[in-house]
This record gives structure tokens, sequence and C-alpha cells, in this order.
């Protein structure tokens, strides 16, 4: 798979990590950003994740902030984004086999660089089952967004 990985200046202390690990399980890494500490606003980092995601530049992608939160909820404000929040490797699998999520964001300040490895192989790993059930919901998701898009935006 292509994986985008995007860094604000929180979560540029992992990126050397961050971008072996998804080496590392066998994929192509497209290095979105940032290039060192100076700070940028992470809605910015979300944007080019998000962007190489709904394009298909790339398959999926890995955002890091400080804690994780901030990309996620900047990320999901694009349509066919979901993005999840994952700092162990039970939500980073499930997310994807239930939820079909297509962006893993992590906490730089929240988690260290072993665990992290753990988490982001535990997503790539994952594959979506899409079981009956988790079609129906993710149906529902897109219901929801589709309620409150506009042409005229």
């Amino acid at each position: 798979m292509k994986i985008a990985c995007a860094f604000d200046h929180a979560g540029f202390p992992l990126k050397p990590m961050v971008l072996e690990a998804v080496e590392a399980a066998g994929h192509e890494v497209t290095d979105l950003g940032t290039w060192s500490t100076d700070p940028v606003d992470y809605p910015d980092t979300a944007r080019l994740a998000a962007e190489a995601v709904r394009t298909g530049a790339a398959d999926r992608a890995v955002l890091v902030c400080g804690s994780g939160a901030g990309v996620a909820v900047a990320a999901c404000k694009f349509p066919g984004v979901r993005a999840v929040v994952a700092h162990d490797t039970y939500t980073a699998h499930q997310s994807v086999e239930h939820d079909d999520c297509n962006i893993l964001c992590l906490g730089g300040r929240v988690i260290g660089p072993a665990l992290a490895a753990d988490i982001i192989k535990a997503y790539l790993a994952a594959g979506f089952t899409g079981e009956d059930r988790h079609q129906r919901r993710l149906a529902k998701i897109d219901g929801i967004e589709r309620e409150f898009l506009r042409d005229d935006i």
C-alpha cells in the first residue's frame, strides 16, 4: 500500500520511527512533512494527509501531532475520511477491520516510539472485514456525512 505520513512540530520527533515502521511493514511511504520542530498548524498537516487519501495518492495515512486528537478532528472534516486516534494495538486494527478507517492518528507526546511502531504495524496489517453489520454501519455514517454536504460550499 501507499501510506502518506504527515507530522506537525509536536509529532516531528516520532517521524523517523514512523517512516521506518511503515517501510519495514513493506509499504511505500510518502513523506508530507514537516521537516523540523518549527511550529506548524495541525489542520494544515491533516489536510495534506486527508487529501492524499481522498485523491487516491495514498491508500491510507499516518498523522502525528501532540495528542493525535487535533489531526483526527481536522482530518474527519474531509468527506470519505475516517480517522482514528489509536494509542493501543487493539484500537488500531479494530478501527480498520470494523470501521474501515483510512487515517491513523498518533500522539507524539502521548506514546513512545516502540508502542507507536507496534500500533502502526497492527493498523497496516489490518483489513476491512466487509461483514454486513459493518457495511450497514458505515453506510449510516456516509449518510450522515452526505446529509451535511452542500453543493454550494
